[in-house]
């Protein structure tokens, strides 16, 4: 998807560009845990499900690049998948969540994939996770399983834990640098422009505050 800019400069000086990433995965997985361990840092054991769709923000820095990631949990269940389906065309980057405890929700990874085909842009990054490694004991998806399906479609693989917070940073700030990556010409173009716009601005500003701040851009990759 193409880069572009809105307005917004103080939000320009956060962050450089904006990346939206999508969690997919059956209900009762963990894609909710794992997020909000990534962006709050919390976890709570009880399991309420996602209704529709919800979101959060972070903001990480990748080779001096400011990334906001924009994380959309999906709801697992049948009968919400015609509204997340929507989501999936607004993605740069998909990640696919199974329960190591679960092998029907590794299983169905395959259906998950196939919707994502037949749905996001093709040049959609993805990358696969195992999560709950925390219950080893009840595991019936043994990590070679796991990487063999990402190598099958040509994705990194990761296992993990919320409740531990094993690998959790890891798998998000791995598919983060793939999106960055693969949009890392548009990205270079608009930092420059950007930088010399800030500089402009700044020299503007000394002189009109107010009319700097009514025509000031940040970057969004909506």
């Amino acid at each position: 998807l193409p880069l572009k800019y809105l307005p917004d400069l103080d939000m320009a000086k956060q962050y450089d560009v904006l990346f939206r990433l999508l969690m997919l995965g059956d209900s009762g997985v963990g894609k909710t845990s794992m997020l909000r361990r990534f962006t709050e840092s919390e976890f709570d054991s009880s399991h309420i499900s996602t209704i529709g769709i919800d979101f959060k923000m972070k903001t990480l820095e990748i080779d001096g690049v400011k990334v906001r990631v924009q994380i959309w949990d999906t709801a697992g269940q049948e009968r919400y998948q015609t509204i997340t389906k929507q989501y999936y065309r607004r993605a740069q980057g998909i990640i696919f969540v199974y329960d190591i405890t679960n092998e029907p929700s590794f299983q169905r990874i395959v259906k998950w994939a196939g919707d994502v085909d037949e749905f996001a842009p093709t040049e959609v990054n993805r990358i696969l996770v195992g999560n709950k490694t925390d219950e080893e004991l009840s595991r019936q998806v043994s990590k070679e399983q796991g990487s063999k399906l990402a190598k099958s479609y040509g994705m990194d693989f990761f296992e993990t834990s919320a409740s531990s917070d094993s690998n959790i940073t890891e798998s998000f700030t791995r598919i983060t640098e793939l999106v960055l990556e693969a949009h890392k010409a548009d990205v270079d173009n608009l930092l420059g422009s950007l930088d010399e716009y800030l500089d402009k601005a700044g020299l503007e500003e000394e002189s009109d505050r107010p009319r700097t701040e009514n025509n000031t851009q940040r970057i969004c990759s909506c």
